[in-house]
């Protein structure tokens, strides 16, 4: 395993300590020093890959897997990710980007690839697509965002909803699949009473 010399001796050592890490050769993980990482189990396979995640980001209890060649998987600073989220990019060339500032409840599924081939006279119909998720996003309890799904900044997706499109910034979309019920939104994760 290979990763950045941000995190220093110290910081690489408790990472694999309280992490289970599966990593083939010829990758890369990039890990700030002021990263929270326990109890996540990370899947890297095949080759090219990198697994990035800045600084301040809090991990607990997520299944990460990047598998295929030349896929990235990116935690912007300072976001928080649930117990049981599970990220996946896999087959080749496929990103998964998540902005600063996110906030993923538990159970969230972010996923590049149906995992499986789906043919129809001997041609794939359900290729892997990249997904984006922007700036300050909170998916609530057990959303799934699909392949080639990208979610605005400072938008908020609802409890149980499966994103399969595009959900603008500044929008609040719940359902199966989801809908924009609400847009010019704007979130804060302090409660106010």
């Amino acid at each position: 395993m290979n990763t950045s010399p941000q995190g220093g001796l110290f910081h690489r050592l408790l990472f694999t300590l309280r992490n289970k890490v599966k990593v083939q050769s010829g990758n890369v993980i990039n890990l700030a020093s002021s990263t929270r990482i326990r109890q996540c189990h990370i899947s890297i396979k095949g080759t090219g890959n990198t697994l990035t995640i800045e600084d301040g980001a809090n991990l607990k209890g997520v299944h990460i897997e990047v598998n295929g060649n030349n896929c990235s998987l990116t935690i912007g600073k300072y976001s928080v990710i649930g117990e049981g989220c599970y990220l996946s990019a896999r087959e080749n060339g496929t990103t998964l980007s998540i902005g600063e500032n996110c906030m993923f409840s538990r159970n969230v599924k972010v996923m590049t690839s149906d995992g499986h081939d789906i043919l129809c006279a001997n041609k794939r119909i359900n290729p892997a697509k990249s997904i984006v998720i922007g700036k300050r996003v909170w998916l609530a309890d057990g959303t799934t965002v699909l392949k080639g799904s990208n979610i605005g900044e400072h938008s908020i997706v609802g409890i149980n909803t499966v994103v399969t499109h595009d959900v603008p910034a500044n929008s609040i979309a719940a359902g199966n699949p989801a809908k924009i019920i609400k847009s010019d939104i704007c979130w804060d994760e302090k409660l106010t009473y």
